[in-house]
């Protein structure tokens, strides 16, 4: 075989290569790391059954989710909100379909935002099961207004339960954690925590905040490497976080929430999520096409992330403007949904 039909075959390798790379990321829902992790990391199953697992915003959407698959994998479940008798429905369910009993599954009712609260609701976590091996700090609102409409309380209203909320939570378990030598605490930010975008201001900064603060824990904490910390960062998913969104005014319903169904399916988003939690993966990107690659642009590239947002920001606002969802032509999925 000559040399150049050599490097010929080895170039045609090469670019088939890179090629099927490119539909893999096409068709990815996920970060590199993530999929990596899914694909040859460990598995849930093994990782996280029987350990016991406190989920705040386990009412609705991705907690609710959440607990249900946890449950399938025999993991004992703390679930919490404001809402006790969402949580009575969402723990029935729990026990109808898995093998779990009443005592393995606790309803505790919790407001973030009394942050009073949380040391007792800490303290009756321990008395009923002895341990917190997992803390999901899930609970908080998202936001659609512009800010020069909205009123000041509002941004108040958000960073006491976003991040205040959750640091206030996070501070009453870390030191059970520390004790015991072991421990994850898994917090649900954003693709927002990341990136910009209009409409949500107040909800993307405390996303960033909370980033800030929990890759700064993990540093003060690097003498404990048995307790680890994950940021997950979902895009789009099929949730009520837009229906409880924050408006201009504190008291204020959003009027239009539009379709959601061309978002991430709620299941999918929360199973990658348990596979960062069984990997101790640091921080995690949960997004379909084009969001995810909108990450990596403004990860590695932010001043072309900077050029396409204040490109398709204006349509953002208008799609809010004409009681559609922001991002429901805000971009297009690349690919069809299946169930």
């Amino acid at each position: 075989m000559s040399w150049e039909l050599l490097w010929a075959l080895l170039l045609a390798c090469a670019l088939l290569y890179v090629g099927l790379q490119l539909v893999r990321f096409a068709r990815a829902d996920g970060d590199l790391t993530l999929l990596w992790a899914e694909w040859q990391g460990r598995r849930p199953e093994w990782e996280l059954s029987d350990m016991v697992v406190w989920v705040t915003g386990a009412s609705s959407g991705i907690g609710e989710e959440l607990v249900y698959q946890l449950s399938k994998l025999g993991a004992s479940l703390v679930l919490s909100s404001r809402k006790a008798n969402e949580l009575e429905r969402v723990k029935n369910k729990c026990l109808e379909i898995s093998n779990l009993k009443e005592k393995d599954i606790l309803v505790l009712p919790l407001d973030l935002t009394d942050r009073g609260s949380h040391e007792v609701a800490t303290k009756k976590v321990l008395q009923h099961f002895g341990q917190i091996d997992i803390l999901v700090n899930n609970g908080g609102r998202s936001q659609r207004s512009l800010f020069e409409d909205t009123n000041l309380d509002v941004y108040k209203a958000i960073m006491e339960l976003n991040f205040l909320g959750t640091i206030s939570l996070t501070k009453c378990v870390l030191p059970h954690m520390i004790e015991r030598k072991q421990g994850k605490i898994v917090t649900v930010s954003s693709i927002l925590g990341l990136a910009a975008a209009p409409l949500a201001s107040g909800y993307a900064a405390s996303k960033h905040a909370l980033h800030g603060f929990f890759n700064s824990l993990r540093c003060e904490l690097v003498m404990h490497p048995e307790i680890s910390i994950t940021n997950i960062c979902p895009g789009p998913v099929q949730s009520n976080i837009v229906h409880n969104a924050f408006t201009e005014e504190v008291s204020k319903k959003l009027e239009n929430t539009g379709s959601q169904e061309y978002k991430m399916k709620t299941s999918r988003c929360v199973r990658l999520m348990l596979v960062a939690m069984a990997n101790d993966l640091k921080e995690v990107w949960i997004a379909e096409q084009p969001y995810l690659s909108v990450c990596y642009i403004w990860q590695y590239a932010p001043t072309w992330a900077w050029w396409i947002t204040s490109k398709l920001g204006h349509r953002r606002i208008e799609n809010f403007k004409n009681g559609l969802d922001a991002d429901s032509s805000y971009f297009r999925p690349l690919r069809k949904k299946t169930d």
